[in-house]
């Protein structure tokens, strides 16, 4: 058997299985989705979403005085946005950066069930789609990330 047949055979991934990490030129476009997923999101959260927090745009303003947050509320959630849409663009951070964002996420959903009565609550749902996708697919990471910060303590 030749070394090609041998590395063939000897792949231990299950036929259909794309691997974000994989050599294939089906895994090569599978990390180019990826990677436009996260810059596509990065885009969102930074300019969509956090830019009105940050700039105190009126919508943003009302929103957070109905909640009783005020503008210190406002530009927290507006900078901890921006942050993890920066975080989503560097990759020893992309996976917490999106675990980070998920949990965002699940507070915005609870908000907007209690306090703004469903009205947009399937956005941050449908958003927590991809940022777990990107959270789990780049989760190998996590471990150069903890290497990273254990090394500066």
């Amino acid at each position: 058997m030749s070394e090609t047949t041998a590395a063939v055979t000897a792949d231990p991934t299950p036929a259909g299985v794309v691997i974000a990490e994989s050599a294939t030129a089906r895994g090569r476009r599978a990390r180019i989705a990826l990677r436009a997923l996260q810059v596509l999101l990065a885009l969102f959260y930074g300019i969509a979403s956090a830019l009105p927090k940050l700039i105190g745009h009126a919508s943003a303003a009302e929103s957070f005085e109905r909640l009783g947050w005020g503008s210190a509320g406002m530009y927290t959630i507006g900078a901890l946005e921006l942050a993890g849409a920066i975080a989503l663009l560097i990759p020893v951070l992309q996976s917490v950066a999106a675990m980070a964002l998920a949990a965002l996420m699940v507070g915005a959903f609870v908000v907007q069930i209690s306090v703004f009565d469903g009205q947009y609550a399937a956005t941050p749902v449908i958003l927590i789609v991809p940022l777990t996708l990107i959270a789990w697919a780049r989760r190998k990471h996590n471990a150069d990330l903890l290497r990273l910060l254990l090394r500066r303590a």
